[in-house]
């Protein structure tokens, strides 16, 4: 079964950064956080 976040992740997966902020409203520096994150450790979710 698929997520809201699992549609939106398949729609902007070959989106680059500055229209993914765009789209989102938030600032570039954050979504490239996110996806640098997401690349190293498979999550996004906060660490202990």
């Amino acid at each position: 079964m698929q997520t809201a976040s699992t549609n939106i992740c398949e729609r902007l997966c070959n989106k680059p950064i500055c229209d993914i902020s765009l789209l989102l409203n938030i600032p570039q520096s954050t979504v490239s956080g996110i996806i640098t994150k997401w690349k190293q450790l498979g999550t996004t979710a906060t660490q202990p």
